[in-house]
């Protein structure tokens, strides 16, 4: 009998935490002092919302992921709810949306400007009344445009199309009524046919999201869940909550058979909810407890033990909630395969932490950053209703790849439109900035020239000997097509470029802008 290592290999056994230093993290943040059992946080490539403290009514902050250090006091919010805010969610498919569920029973879609927020937002793009209690959980569908479910405290899980021109929708288009109490998570599999809840009832569902007929159902006695999340396509469930015991446990379950738990380890002893965080693309747990400073991190596996513990990072810093950065907002260069934003209340502090795997080698690891879920929805609302299901669209992490980088692009005028020359003052001011704005127009038709060059050099360079590459056949080698598509590549980095080039024109010529609007000689 051949002899065999007692330790596990994996590629992740020495992952690490690594918090942002000072310079880094989100000081003199209001975070919210509400004790309902959410993250209260929501991240995207492009923002931060953190639900804050206000005195009457609820808001919540959207802060630029890019703007570290201590936040002004007098931030913008957005502060239209009657109140307090209990669940933000951003729109997977689009960065400028974002949900939020409050108090005051009504769920609201709002708009985000692409340049960030300069005054409150008190309006929102869409109000969603159906719930009769407060809305505590809020989900968007995973590969579907547009639609959301809510859950409130009525018991109901309401699902809506908000692919209407309606600015008020009041009934869902489905409502789902199979809890006998609150509903205390809400979590899709991959392609969101399943919809896993945990309830205040002690009981796990396992519910067809189309119909809202319940598949699985389980109520076991020596585990209390409150969080449940699906793991990924392993067709099986991880819970956690705590034993009758009362010591916080995380328990496994096959997502078809509810019955018994295929495993059951307890934490520890500690009050605080523990919040789980899957990974399906590396098959990484992470467990977070509410009021601890600690995080531990499993990685599972389809077969037994399921789940092998890797390490545990620790911190005097307790965090209320927690936010996630998507896959394609990570640093890839550093090897970092999961981003938490820690809401640490005592300190009025959003701390950024890095889970890294350590790697000498500064290139793009492939083995870690296999193909994700990313910004582009797989169908519309109106197929999503009608029944179909599809897997999510992915798309690669790697630099310079196809669709990397999917975040909408912003035109040269577009920032312009809150500086218009009818809100200034005087004559003298509305000429410089009709100057300026002359010139940008000049400098954009200038771009605009060298594009269309660049384009017709690019048409130019696609002919060889007379024939059209485009229409010629496919590469028939393997090497063929990789040329191909470098080539692609290198055209898309250039043009990237450009741009990257004319937004830091705009962002120059805003500040001439300002600068003259301050200035006191032209007044």
């Amino acid at each position: 009998m051949s002899w065999r290592p007692q330790y596990r290999s994996s590629k992740f056994r020495h992952v690490f935490g690594k918090p942002a230093n000072k310079e880094n993290c989100y000081d003199g943040v209001p975070i919210t002092k509400s004790v309902h059992d959410n993250h209260f946080c929501a991240v995207n490539p492009r923002f931060i919302a953190v639900v804050t403290e206000c005195a009457g009514g609820g808001a919540f902050l959207i802060i630029p992921i890019h703007q570290t250090g201590k936040i002004d006091p007098h931030h913008p919010r957005v502060c239209g709810h009657r109140g307090n805010v209990l669940d933000i969610k951003w729109n997977p498919f689009d960065d400028f949306s974002i949900a939020s569920g409050s108090e005051d029973s009504t769920v609201k879609i709002w708009d985000i400007p692409k340049h960030g927020m300069m005054k409150n937002i008190t309006t929102a793009k869409k109000e969603l009344q159906g719930h009769s209690r407060r809305v505590g959980l809020i989900e968007w569908h995973p590969t579907a445009g547009n639609v959301l479910f809510s859950a409130g405290y009525d018991y109901k899980i309401m699902v809506w199309n908000l692919d209407t021109q309606d600015q008020v929708i009041k009934n869902p288009v489905k409502t789902i009524s199979v809890h006998s109490d609150v509903v205390l998570s809400m979590s899709f599999n991959t392609d969101g046919s399943l919809l896993a809840t945990s309830c205040k009832d002690k009981t796990l569902k396992v519910i067809d999201s189309h119909t809202g007929v319940v598949l699985q159902e389980a109520n076991c006695k020596s585990h209390k869940a409150s969080k449940v999340v699906f793991l990924g396509n392993l067709k099986k469930l991880i819970s956690t909550g705590t034993s009758r015991w009362n010591n916080r446990q995380i328990a496994l379950w096959d997502q078809d058979d509810l019955s018994v738990p295929l495993l059951e380890e307890d934490l520890d002893g500690s009050s605080g909810v523990p919040f789980p965080f899957y990974d399906p693309d590396t098959h990484m747990l992470y467990v977070a407890g509410k009021g601890d400073g600690n995080i531990r991190y499993y990685e599972i596996s389809s077969e037994k033990p399921y789940l092998q513990f890797l390490a545990e990072y620790r911190s005097y810093l307790t965090q209320k909630g927690m936010g996630i950065m998507p896959k394609r907002g990570l640093d890839v260069s550093s090897c970092e395969v999961f981003r938490f934003y820690k809401l640490v209340t005592t300190k009025s502090l959003i701390e950024p932490l890095s889970m890294i795997v350590p790697r000498r080698s500064e290139s793009y690891q492939e083995d870690i950053y296999p193909m994700t879920a990313g910004s582009e929805p797989a169908m519309t609302a109106e197929e999503w209703f009608k029944g179909v299901h599809k897997d999510p669209v992915l798309m690669s992490l790697k630099p310079g790849s196809k669709n990397s980088q999917s975040i909408p692009l912003v035109t040269a005028r577009e920032p312009l439109s809150l500086l218009e020359p009818k809100r200034f003052q005087n004559r003298i001011e509305q000429l410089e900035v009709a100057s300026i704005q002359e010139r940008l127009e000049q400098k954009g038709t200038k771009e605009q020239k060298r594009l269309e060059d660049k384009s017709r050099d690019k048409t130019r360079s696609a002919f060889s000997n007379g024939c059209n590459l485009s229409e010629c056949a496919p590469p028939k080698t393997e090497n063929e097509l990789l040329q191909m598509f470098y080539r692609q590549q290198e055209e898309i980095r250039q043009l990237r470029e450009l741009l990257g080039q004319r937004d830091v024109r705009v962002k120059q010529l805003e500040l001439e802008i300002k600068n003259i609007r301050n200035c006191p000689g032209s007044c």
